[in-house]
C-alpha cells in the first residue's frame, strides 16, 4: 500500500502566500456543508469552483470547475496552480478557527490510487495543529506542500489561538503526476481493489456513502457489507 501522506519536493513562498491572503480575507468566508463533522468554526472560500462563485465551496467528482474572480487577484495563488501540470478541480482556502476540530471522517474517491489527488499548502499554521491521517500525525509546516489519502481516517485538531489556513487544490492524475509520484516512492500500478479495509474504515466509508444515496453508493455499500 501507498503512503498515507507524503511532503512534496516543492515549497513555496510563506510571505506571498500570506500576502494573497490578505487579499482573500477581505471576502465572505462559508462554514463547511458537513456541519456534523466538525466542532467550532471551520470555512472556506472559493478560488475555483463548478458555478465560479466564491461561496461555492462543494467539491464533486466528474463536474465542470471554472476559476472565481477572486483568483485573478490573487496571483501567488495562481502560479502555485499552475505549478501542477494537470487538470484542477475545486481550489479552496480552509479555515479551521481557534479551539475546534475536524471530526475523523473520510472522504470517498480521494486517493491517488482513485485518479485524485488533493493537496494541502499550509498558510498559517502551528505546532498546536494536529492533523491525522490513518490515525498518524502529519506534521506540515508553513509553505510546505502535501499530499493526503483522504479516503482513510483523517482528522484535525486546532488546539492554539489563531486559526489554521490551507490552501488546497483538487487535481486529477495524469502522466506528469504519475512521474511526480514515481520519484516520491509511490506504487503508480497499484490498484485500489487492492486494498483491504479495517472494520472501522468500512463503517466509515459505509456511512458517507450513506450520505448521498444513489444506484452506484447502494451497489459500493453492498460490495463493502459482503466482504
Amino acid at each position: 500500500m501507498n503512503p498515507s501522506s507524503c511532503h512534496l519536493p516543492i515549497s513555496f513562498s510563506v510571505e506571498k502566500l500570506q500576502r494573497d491572503l490578505e487579499i482573500c480575507e477581505t471576502k465572505l468566508w462559508t462554514p463547511h456543508f458537513n456541519t456534523g463533522r466538525y466542532e467550532g468554526n471551520w470555512t472556506s472560500v472559493a478560488l475555483r469552483s463548478q458555478s465560479g462563485l466564491e461561496n461555492d465551496i462543494f467539491s464533486f467528482p466528474d463536474k465542470e470547475y471554472k476559476n472565481t474572480e477572486l483568483l485573478e487577484s490573487c496571483p501567488y495563488f495562481k502560479e502555485i496552480m499552475d505549478w501542477f501540470q494537470c487538470e484542477k478541480e475545486a481550489v479552496r482556502l480552509l479555515r479551521l478557527g481557534p479551539d475546534s476540530e475536524i471530526k475523523e471522517h473520510v472522504d470517498n474517491d480521494t486517493s491517488y490510487e482513485d485518479g485524485f489527488f488533493r493537496i494541502h499548502v499550509p498558510i498559517i499554521t502551528n505546532s498546536e495543529v494536529y492533523f491525522y491521517v490513518d490515525k498518524k500525525l502529519v506534521p506540515m509546516k508553513m509553505g510546505e506542500c502535501w499530499y493526503a489519502n483522504f479516503q482513510l481516517p483523517h482528522s484535525v485538531e486546532n488546539k492554539s489561538s489563531e486559526p489554521r489556513i490551507h490552501l488546497t487544490l483538487d487535481c486529477i492524475r495524469n502522466e506528469w503526476s504519475d512521474e511526480l509520484f514515481s520519484k516520491m516512492g509511490f506504487d503508480i500500478s497499484y490498484s485500489p481493489n487492492e486494498m483491504e479495509y479495517s472494520d472501522e474504515m468500512k463503517q466509515q466509508i459505509i456511512a458517507e456513502l450513506s450520505r448521498n444515496p444513489s444506484e452506484i453508493n447502494a451497489k459500493l455499500i453492498a460490495e463493502l457489507q459482503s466482504k
